[in-house]
C-alpha cells in the first residue's frame, strides 16, 4: 500500500512541476508546447508588412509572427520568397507565395510554434486548389 501512495505521490509532484515550468516559459514569452508530431502545411505564406508572417491553409490561418510581438522558432528557415514567384502587394517586397512548410503547431490558437522546413510552391499551386482562399 505503502509503495502505490508513494508512486502516486511522485507522479503528482512530477506532474505539477512539469505544469509550473511551462507555466514560467510561457509568462516569459516562450512559444507553447506543442503536442504530436510537426505536419507539413501548404498554402499561401504570407508577409503583408515587415514582421508579420500567416500561413493560410486548408485549415485557415496560422500565425507565424506579429511585428513586436510573437515569433515562431525557426523564423531564420524561410528562405527568400520573394526571389521568384512572389506577389507584391505593398512596397517592394511584402506579399505573398505558394509554399508547404513543417511546422509543430498550437491548434488551439491556430499558431506556428516550430518551423522545420519550407519549401516554396508556383503560384499556380495555391490558385488551383478550391479550399485555399487568396489572400488579399
Amino acid at each position: 500500500m505503502r509503495r502505490r501512495v508513494r508512486a502516486r505521490n511522485a507522479a503528482a509532484f512530477a506532474a505539477a512541476a512539469v505544469t509550473a515550468a511551462t507555466a514560467t516559459a510561457l509568462a516569459a514569452g516562450a512559444a507553447p508546447p506543442t503536442r504530436g508530431a510537426a505536419a507539413e502545411r501548404c498554402g499561401w505564406i504570407v508577409n503583408p508588412t515587415p514582421g508579420n508572417w500567416s500561413l493560410v491553409d486548408r485549415d485557415g490561418s496560422w500565425e507565424i509572427a506579429a511585428q513586436g510581438g510573437y515569433h515562431a522558432e525557426g523564423m531564420d528557415r524561410i528562405p527568400d520568397l520573394s526571389a521568384r514567384d512572389w506577389t507584391v502587394t505593398n512596397g517592394s517586397s511584402y506579399g505573398y507565395g505558394c509554399g508547404c512548410m513543417r511546422v509543430a503547431a498550437d491548434a488551439r490558437r491556430q499558431r506556428v510554434a516550430r518551423i522545420l522546413a519550407v519549401r516554396q510552391k508556383p503560384l499556380g499551386a495555391c490558385r488551383a486548389d478550391p479550399r485555399l482562399k487568396r489572400p488579399h
